[in-house]
């Protein structure tokens, strides 16, 4: 009940983009009782499995989406007082996947009642000619079955929304730090050890304890000043169009891990198409398990290269608009980085498959067409809802920014430098990808 009162109460943004997860949720259903349906009108099982292992690829775009939608979802997060009625972590973990759950239900819902009226099975009129080979009109349509299917994608969005949101334990170092134990009970490690009497002079701890609450207090002082720790090499960056310094957000010490394993996996994805053209087997699932490793290899590398755009935007004497600009980039590197990595994969893929396609081959029907949409929309839908989520990240920062007199202008002009950036690098990436598999393939 709760769930409900917080979904029906939810800003209208919020409930467009739960409606996308119904959306979703509904055409991945159908896919699903397609399947099904193609099962009951041939005997063929290797067909049929081959039709149903298809849907995989729709309902993973499904639970991506209803994943970035829980978490840029404001009402579940963490908020202080919560707790103390009762909400806490777990409980708004648990909030948020049955919210989840409840959006792809109504689309399960939804796909149930459009198949039963195609199939005829409640106005008596169906589908004639080349439907009948998917919706089995005429033979009955197992109930348990079909539940069955239907159930997939509420059990595994609301699977990978609990897994997502899970509460996790604060990384030492971000933040405050997590409070660890050293030697005898004391409350710090340090970096020197020490000997038995040194934990015997307490005023050595007190000290210690007073120098570490002058640091934090001395923090906040250099960020009202225009000097946020990590930024104070970048406190001199002239102003844009005569507005006062902005102060770019502190810089992400670690790049992301996965660029080196994106790069090899794209290698061997493309190797493995090339090898399959000189086989002549490019029509096999030799082929096909390279355009998978293709499409990975691209996923995995969205982070890493969006990490070294924001690096690049502030190369050869920035000022302050590719500092700020550059910055947001390689701090939001994995949260933007993932879903622009898929989305570039999508697009590759479907210009490689189509660019393999006979035009006069009938098998392109209607279901192939709501699959393609299908993929590419919840990608798309994922990559907008992930600027979202990080857009309301930096709310505090591009508030501090704005009282301290960065005109309204500048962020935009921030915000349309990252795209263009980004846009620069994928965009012939992923055209590049795209040829690179289609040609081996082709030939």
């Amino acid at each position: 009940m709760l769930a409900l009162r917080l979904s029906l109460g939810a800003r209208p943004a919020v409930q467009v983009r739960r409606l996308l997860v119904a959306s979703a949720s509904a055409g991945t259903g159908f896919l699903l009782l397609s399947a099904l349906g193609h099962a009951l009108s041939h005997p063929d099982p290797a067909a049929s499995v081959l039709r149903l292992a298809w849907c995989t690829a729709p309902l993973a775009a499904t639970v991506y989406l209803a994943v970035a939608v829980a978490r840029a979802d404001p009402a579940t997060r963490p908020r202080p007082g919560l707790s103390a009625v009762g909400l806490g972590p777990v409980r708004l973990m648990a909030i948020s996947a049955a919210t989840t759950a409840v959006s792809c239900l109504l689309g399960s819902a939804l796909a149930l009642l459009v198949f039963l009226q195609l199939r005829g099975d409640l106005t008596g009129m169906s589908l004639g000619g080349g439907a009948q080979e998917f919706l089995a009109a005429g033979r009955p349509l197992p109930l348990p079955a079909a539940l069955t299917l239907l159930a997939l994608v509420p059990l595994s969005a609301s699977g990978a929304v609990a897994v997502t949101l899970r509460p996790r334990e604060p990384v030492k170092g971000a933040g405050r730090a997590a409070r660890a134990y050293g030697r005898f009970g004391a409350y710090r490690r340090t970096p020197v050890r020490e000997s038995f009497g040194a934990y015997g002079r307490f005023g050595r701890q007190l000290g210690a304890a007073a120098r570490g609450r002058r640091t934090a207090a001395e923090a906040p002082a250099q960020e009202q000043d225009g000097a946020p720790a990590g930024a104070a090499g970048d406190a001199g960056a002239e102003a844009v169009d005569g507005s006062p310094a902005v102060v770019p957000p502190p810089v992400p010490t670690a790049a992301p891990s996965g660029l080196p394993w994106g790069v090899a996996v794209l290698a061997v994805g493309l190797a493995v198409e090339a090898l399959t053209s000189r086989t002549g087997s490019a029509d096999g699932p030799a082929a096909f398990l390279g355009l998978a490793l293709t499409s990975l290899g691209l996923a995995l590398v969205g982070p890493g290269l969006t990490h070294l755009c924001g690096r690049l935007l502030q190369a050869v004497r920035p000022g302050a608009l590719r500092l700020l600009a550059g910055r947001v980039l390689m701090t939001e590197a994995t949260r933007i980085g993932r879903p622009l990595g898929v989305v570039c994969a999508v697009v590759s893929a479907a210009y490689t498959m189509a660019s393999l396609h006979d035009p006069d081959d009938p098998s392109a029907g209607p279901l192939v067409v709501l699959g393609v949409l299908l993929v590419a929309g919840c990608t798309v839908a994922t990559l907008l809802t992930a600027a979202v989520e990080a857009k309301q990240a930096h709310a505090d920062t591009t508030a501090s920014l704005r009282r301290l007199g960065a005109p309204a202008g500048t962020l935009r002009r921030a915000a349309s430098l990252r795209a263009g950036a980004l846009l620069a690098l994928f965009g012939p990436l992923t055209v590049a990808v795209a040829e690179l598999s289609a040609w081996p393939l082709g030939g």
